[in-house]
């Protein structure tokens, strides 16, 4: 398979991690494991032991503790590069946040996560940044005192970030929901609501204001830049029943006159409904990265379920990696298998060409992400 594009991932820890650091990563919790129970117990965990210890000298499936003294030994820095590199991943667009703190997601604090050409030069690969809306309008927020400055600030921001980010990402989902009211708020409506939130927020708090998280989508989607929107499963701060991408539709309909690409990211467990959203609107894209490295063995499922409807030019490749670099083995491990398995076997049954396969595999690998994120080929 050709090299791939990993079109949304995220920076990975430059310190040593000690078990339980290492092992927070491994589930989507923001809790340890239940009293006698390790996550390395799960379907993430049991294909970061089949492919990864062979990078590190060891062999597959080796106990936990051997992996984790092995990776103490050679070191933080020699560790990321040898995994980064047996990955095939050519371009990483890397989503700027989380910055640590509270959800989405465990992990270190932002000094100690790789920036995106950081990442590019460990992996050997080159880097784009995709820019988290809601961490525009938090710094705004930090450098003013009022609602009119913090608009021009805001504004501003998304101008300056749209001349260099190769898209934009929202996690909407995790902060109020996707049952969003669709249209783009009033000028008043908004000026209103940045009153409202800068008047209650703590510094460094979080957007949490419906009407703001729904202007940042519209100046987003005036850039004509591709949009990230986290859908599906994810860390305990998200309520999933408001996660499920059809709560997008109305929203969808509204955008599409602006253009906007709109990348729905993971799905899980509603990846079908991704994959329609994708085949009924031209400006919709799907994505299963997450899905794929939690489903594990079962990897080739996820992804024939995504397969049955989505159309091959706007299925895209991730692996959402965050924290540890083991993470973009198992995601592009388990997505090289489980595609190779399923179109072995269409192919095998006369359903597909040999030559159909092959062009949809490189589609789904890079080109795709490299025609929707204007990347050069």
């Amino acid at each position: 398979m050709p090299p791939l594009v990993d079109h949304h991932c995220h920076g990975v820890a430059r310190s040593a991690l000690d078990a339980a650091a290492f092992e927070s990563f491994l589930t989507e919790s923001d809790a340890p494991a239940a009293p006698g129970t390790t996550s390395f117990d799960t379907q993430l965990g049991f294909a970061m032991r089949r492919w990864c210890p062979p990078l590190l000298g060891l062999e597959p499936h080796c106990p936990p503790a051997h992996y984790l003294a092995r990776r103490r030994e050679l070191g933080p820095a020699v560790v990321t590069r040898r995994l980064l590199r047996a990955t095939g991943i050519a371009v990483y667009l890397v989503d700027t946040g989380p910055r640590g703190g509270p959800g989405p997601g465990p992990g270190p604090g932002p000094g100690d996560l790789t920036p995106a050409q950081e990442l590019a030069a460990l992996g050997g690969a080159t880097a784009r940044e995709i820019v988290r809306l809601e961490l525009l309008a938090e710094d705004a927020a930090d450098a003013t005192r009022t609602a009119e400055s913090f608009l021009d600030g805001l504004a501003e921001a998304v101008r300056g970030a749209a001349r260099t980010a190769a898209g934009f990402k929202s996690v909407i989902a995790y902060r109020y929901g996707l049952d969003f009211a669709p249209g783009p708020p009033g000028p008043g409506e908004v000026r209103e609501a940045a009153r409202r939130w800068l008047a209650g927020r703590a510094p460094g708090g979080r957007l949490t204001d419906p009407v703001l998280l729904r202007h940042l989508l519209w100046s987003a989607a005036g850039t004509g830049l591709p949009l990230q929107l986290h859908t599906g499963f994810g860390d305990p701060d998200v309520t999933l029943h408001r996660a499920d991408p059809l709560l997008l539709t109305d929203f969808v309909r509204a955008v599409r006159p602006t253009g906007c690409p709109l990348i729905l990211l993971h799905g899980y467990p509603y990846h079908r409904s991704a994959a329609y959203l994708a085949s009924a609107y031209p400006h919709v894209y799907a994505d299963v990265g997450l899905a794929l490295s939690h489903a594990g063995a079962r990897a080739g499922a996820v992804l024939a379920e995504v397969l049955e409807l989505v159309p091959f030019g706007k299925l895209l490749f991730s692996t959402d990696a965050y924290g540890l670099p083991e993470l973009y083995v198992v995601g592009a491990r388990l997505f090289r298998e489980a595609l190779t398995g399923l179109l072995a076997g269409w192919t095998a049954a006369g359903a597909w060409s040999h030559g159909d396969a092959a062009r949809v595999a490189a589609m789904i690998c890079a080109d795709n992400a490299r025609r929707v994120y204007r990347l050069e080929m």
